[in-house]
């Protein structure tokens, strides 16, 4: 590899490198203890030892070529190599093309300059072609050289990053370096001979954490299939965690989260990823989160500042945050003040004189923010002239603010007409007031104490508004969350929910987007609409809104248009009830938006078939028990019971087990603080009934302590109905439970746990996430194979290490592939054993791994044949069960069992004629020719495949589940016979000659070889003279005789004999009648041949070649 020129001084150099060459320009040296006997003694380890500490490739790698200049001790290194072949290359090209032309120079200093610029041009061009891009550091190059160099993975494979750090072996540590590439986890350390190399893929890894104890001050602890792995003495711990932590997260949902992956173009092209990208990545997301954006919004820029709050008169040191739509603003503390400004409503961005750094930004309603100490305060206002001036012609005003008038006609006035016109047409059919507003209207005349209490919250909110502004540019204090926590008023609910949850924002960008998809999607019939349907009666069925036919459309048309807009979620029980409380409070088309906002964005993955967000927000709950609840996790050992309790709250928010009065204050909490808010609450209730829970015997009885304590939960200054209240139809009569008020639980939740930080809820989701996914990947492994183990003789063991390298070369065909880095084949969705299927491809590298007959000069021929008779079903796919029962026939099959499963891939449907383009590859087939013979007289024409498969598929069309079809599907597989010798069919001439060619591959190279084709030539001879006997009887010419003419002719038949003759004239074959063998007649013949049963029923160390597949595995792939 060409390097950088850089100088190094000789003379300190000599006692670590050895001159192998040189002339007057060029000096080739080998480092020392390389290449020598005996890895060239103490001075040998200590230099390698030496050289894996060292950062530096130059110094490391074993040879190098220096450019000298005459009369001085200084040298530019320009080359290094990490083989002999290497450096000599580069040696032969300097003295060809440099060292003719550097006599034509007169000074030093010109051959050194013009040295240089050849290398840094030569440098240049590689990079063209490296993944390793040309404002990379000079040592990331090095880096990658020695990554490249260590490892020995695929060219494809992207480093991304590189540290220095130790490796705990035990209680040693190795010091050495960590490697983070897109799919791997590697570490590599050479110390006193001692050369440790660790390969992690990131799909394996089930934890990573921070941790400490009393040796490690601080470590990265990454746990993978089952072994923990610790890493220390980082520089930058946290960057190095974010890395990791990102790019685990990155193969997870690559892999095994397909719902996920399909909507992050970011995951598109893993060559795209970069370490900056990542960090990024990382801060936008937490970005995105703590101000309620959309997922599209991206981190631009972040400015240290101060900003002036008008209503305590001083200014508040913070962070202001830009992305491509907002600007917002939050102070140090986290909880004192934020502010979000979108540049929908930005009028005039200015600055002030240059002493204070000063940026006005002057927004609808006559409000105006004013940032101070802003460094390069006036790039910064003329990027944000530049941004709003683009953002004034991408949206309208649907301003939550005053509406500042304007005369001047505008395009984006049309596109508000536009809006407002399919607004009026949809209002025929859409409600546009909340459904509380028309079943509960506020009786001004009757005004009770809760009405003035209400009246009273009311006042209180309207005199925040007028010092912190009111709509989605308001000032976010303290005072703000206390009024949260107080319980918003019902007259302002919805309008702050839109706003808290950051549903205002989505609904500016998409004015008449519900009205359209409401359209769309009236009249569809799917599953989603049918369980739609049969759960509209059971949402808040005693409230008189969902008695109405009113509430009910309202209900059934924002879930309809839900599931419309989002099919991979659909619709998902729980959506219901959530949606049925948003309508209340909220118009349709707010509460629409709500329900994006919290499937889309608050609860993410909380909605679809495996509920991953509620699983993982669970298991955040308990990590939280653990630490704020010892007690509690001391004497209930068993965790599980908290995820089966706790999981209707985390779907539901609580709306399920709290009486609807109380259950919307914690939905207010909920738009508020995030996910926070239902931990906290969660933390809360437990500590509440901490004395019970620990005197309960087992878990019913403490189900049914926690259902009693939320029956007493009350919102005594709740407004609403006592008809309507849940919580008031609890008997009054005095009991010993004590009646608890939500605002007061909430209050307690705020100063009991309000301590736990937006960033450490977000680790330990990240975290959490990668447990949850990896314990679900191991159900259905355990369920794969108690199905699969019933019909095999693999024991347990076997088949688990069968399953992880079948779903590894899955995996490992998608690290590397372009052109479709979505996991086509894997849909958590269906049935266990059809998750994961592989295609021809994937299955011949399999074959070659582990099949005992892997070594036959056809072996691809064979695995085409194998693949085609295990996909019955025509779809190019095989799942495990399929694969397993092939590999275990060639491990534990009896002789009559190989010999059948030779016999049918030498007849259709699994037989066809193969061959290679190249004749130079002989019969290796390239992936073309494979994916084309795999597919051959399979393919249908695509509706007529995908209607067939559609009738077939228990998951007939539109996500809908045919049980039926599954119960006839697992009766047919039930009462499936055994398949009858006799059923099958016989073998014609020119699968036959086929099959002897097979038998003679696969006795290349046995120890009986030569016993081997005598026998087979004997068995050949007597078929085909059976067959000539049977001819004679019914025809005078027999079309075997020639051929068994030549067999008998041959004494000592060879292999090549017998091939030349089978091919020598098939057309004259093809002249005469066909002949044939039944499996029987073949079957026959060949048990009377002892070195044929002997060769078929050798034992095979099944142990041994599945170790011995799963170590080459990462090997082969990076040959192929």
């Amino acid at each position: 590899m060409w390097l950088k020129p850089e100088e190094v001084l000789l003379k300190n150099a000599l006692k670590l490198w050895l001159m192998e060459r040189s002339n007057d320009y060029f000096v080739l040296q080998r480092r020392r203890g390389y290449g020598e006997e005996g890895g060239g003694g103490l001075t040998g380890l200590l230099v390698g030892t030496l050289d894996s500490v060292l950062d530096s490739t130059a110094k490391v790698a074993p040879f190098r070529i220096l450019h000298q200049t005459p009369d001085s001790q200084v040298y530019l290194s320009i080359a290094c190599g990490a083989n002999r072949e290497e450096i000599t290359k580069h040696w032969d090209w300097l003295e060809q093309n440099i060292m003719k032309t550097l006599s034509v120079f007169d000074s030093n200093e010109d051959i050194t300059n013009f040295v240089q610029g050849k290398i840094r041009g030569l440098i240049a061009e590689e990079g063209k072609h490296s993944f390793a891009k040309e404002d990379d550091p000079e040592k990331f190059r090095e880096a990658l050289l020695k990554f490249e160099k260590c490892f020995g993975l695929p060219e494809q494979e992207k480093l991304v990053t590189y540290y220095s750090c130790s490796y705990w072996k035990g209680r040693v540590p190795c010091q050495g370096w960590l490697y983070l590439s897109t799919n791997f986890l590697s570490f590599y350390s050479f110390l006193l001979g001692s050369e440790i190399k660790l390969i992690i893929s990131w799909d394996a890894v089930s934890k990573l954490e921070k941790t400490s104890n009393v040796i490690l001050t601080e470590s990265i602890h990454v746990c993978s299939q089952g072994e923990n792995h610790y890493f220390s003495m980082f520089l930058h711990i946290n960057q190095t965690y974010l890395l990791m932590e990102q790019l685990a997260n990155y193969a997870i949902k690559r892999l095994f989260d397909k719902e996920t992956f399909d909507n992050d173009p970011f995951l598109d092209d893993p060559l795209q990823i970069t370490k900056r990208g990542l960090e990024n990545r990382a801060h936008s997301e937490q970005f995105n989160a703590f101000f309620r954006l959309p997922k599209e919004e991206t981190l631009k820029e972040v400015h240290e500042c101060f900003l002036w709050l008008p209503f305590s008169h001083f200014n508040t040191h913070g962070k202001m945050c830009i992305s491509e739509n907002y600007i917002c603003f939050a102070s140090q503390d986290g909880n004192l003040c934020s502010v979000i400004i979108p540049l929908r409503e930005v009028l005039a961005v200015d600055k002030t004189n240059e002493s204070s750094k000063s940026v006005i930004i002057s927004i609808k309603g006559k409000t105006a923010f004013r940032f101070i100490e802003v460094k390069d305060f006036e790039q910064l206002v003329a990027k944000l002239r530049l941004k709003c001036g683009a953002a004034s012609t991408q949206y309208h005003d649907i301003s939550t603010e005053v509406p500042i008038s304007s005369d001047s006609t505008d395009p984006s006035d049309n596109i508000e007409v536009r809006s407002l016109t399919c607004q009026r047409e949809c209002s025929k059919t859409v409600n546009t007031e909340a459904l509380m507003t028309v079943f509960h209207p506020q009786n001004l005349e009757t005004l009770n104490t809760k009405m003035l209490k209400e009246k009273m919250k009311e006042q209180s909110w309207n005199i925040l508004f007028a010092e912190c502004g009111r709509g989605v540019s308001m000032f976010r204090t303290k005072k703000t969350r206390d009024l949260v926590v107080r319980g918003i008023p019902e007259t302002l609910r919805g309008e702050l929910w839109m706003l808290f949850s950051g549903a205002v924002n989505d609904m500016a960008a998409n004015p008449g987007y519900y009205a359209e998809v409401v359209e769309q999607s009236l009249g569809t019939s799917n599953l989603a609409t049918e369980e739609i349907e049969r759960d509209l009666r059971r949402s808040l069925p005693e409230h008189p809104a969902f008695q109405s036919d009113t509430g009910i459309s309202a209900l059934r048309r924002v879930l309809t248009a839900y599931a419309y807009r989002n099919p991979k979620i659909g619709y998902c029980q729980a959506m219901n009830i959530l949606t049925s409380v948003l309508l209340l409070y909220a118009k349709e088309e707010e509460a629409f938006w709500l329900l994006v906002a919290v499937c889309e964005r608050m609860l993410p993955d909380y909605f679809n078939r495996r509920i991953i967000g509620a699983l993982v927000d669970q298991a955040v709950f308990e990590e939280l028990i653990r630490d704020h609840l010892p007690q509690l996790t001391e004497y209930m050992t068993d965790m599980t019971f908290f995820s089966s309790v706790s999981l209707s709250w985390f779907l539901t928010l609580f709306i399920s087990v709290l009486p609807i009065e109380s259950a919307v204050n914690v939905v207010d909490c909920f738009f508020y603080d995030g996910i926070k808010a239902i931990l906290q609450l969660g933390l809360a209730i437990l500590d509440y009934n901490l004395d019970k829970l620990l005197v309960c015997k087992d878990d019913a009885e403490a189900v049914t302590a926690l259902n009693r304590f939320f029956d007493n939960v009350t919102n005594k200054d709740s407004p609403l109905p006592s008809s309507v209240q849940q919580g008031s139809n609890v008997s009054d009569e005095k009991s010993s439970h004590v009646r608890v008020d939500i605002t007061d639980l909430i209050r307690e939740s705020n100063e009991k746990y309000g301590g736990i930080r937006y960033e450490d809820i977000h680790s330990m989701r990240c975290r959490n996430r990668l447990y949850v996914i990896q314990t679900l990947e191991e159900t259905t492994k355990q369920n794969v194979l108690r199905v699969v183990s019933q019909d095999v003789k693999l024991s347990l063991p076997e088949l688990d290490e069968l399953y992880v390298i079948f779903k590894k070369e899955l995996f490992f065909s998608y690290y590397w592939c372009l052109s479709c880095p979505v996991l086509k084949h894997h849909d958590p969705s269906l049935p266990y054993l059809e998750q994961y299927q592989i295609d021809c491809q994937q299955f011949r590298a399999l074959y070659h791994l582990l099949s005992p007959w892997a070594h036959s000069a056809n072996r691809d021929s064979l695995a085409l044949w194998t693949f085609r008779l295990l996909d019955e079903n025509s779809d190019c796919l095989i799942n495990f069960k399929e694969f397993s029962s092939a590999i275990d026939i060639m491990y534990n099959g009896s002789f009559t069992e190989k010999l059948k499963l030779l016999f049918k891939l030498h007849i259709p449907p699994a037989y066809t004629e193969v061959k290679s383009k190249d004749p130079s590859k002989g019969d290796e087939l390239s992936e073309e020719e494979l994916l084309y013979f795999s597919r051959l007289h399979v393919s249908k024409p695509a509706n007529e495949k995908e209607a067939e498969s559609v009738k077939n598929s228990p998951e007939k069309g539109k996500g809908k589940v045919d049980i039926q079809a599954y119960l006839s599907q697992w009766q047919d597989e039930l009462f499936k016979k055994e398949e009858n010798i006799k059923d099958l069919p016989r073998m014609n001439q020119s699968q036959f000659i086929q099959f002897s060619k097979t038998l003679y591959n696969l006795f290349h190279g046995d120890p009986e070889e030569e016993s081997l084709y005598q026998a087979i030539a004997v068995v050949t001879s007597l078929l085909l003279r059976m067959e000539e006997v049977g001819r004679k009887l019914h025809s005078p010419t027999s079309s075997a005789r020639g051929f068994s003419g030549a067999i008998c002719a041959s004494g000592e038949s060879s292999e090549g004999k017998i091939e030349s003759h089978l091919e020598k004239d098939p057309s004259s074959l093809r002249e005469e009648p066909q002949w044939s063998f039944a499996f029987e007649q073949i079957l026959a013949s060949l048990l009377n041949e002892p070195a044929l049963v002997r060769f078929f029923e050798k034992p095979i160390d099944v142990k041994a070649k599945l170790e011995n597949a799963k170590t080459s595995q990462l090997s082969s792939r990076t040959k192929m």
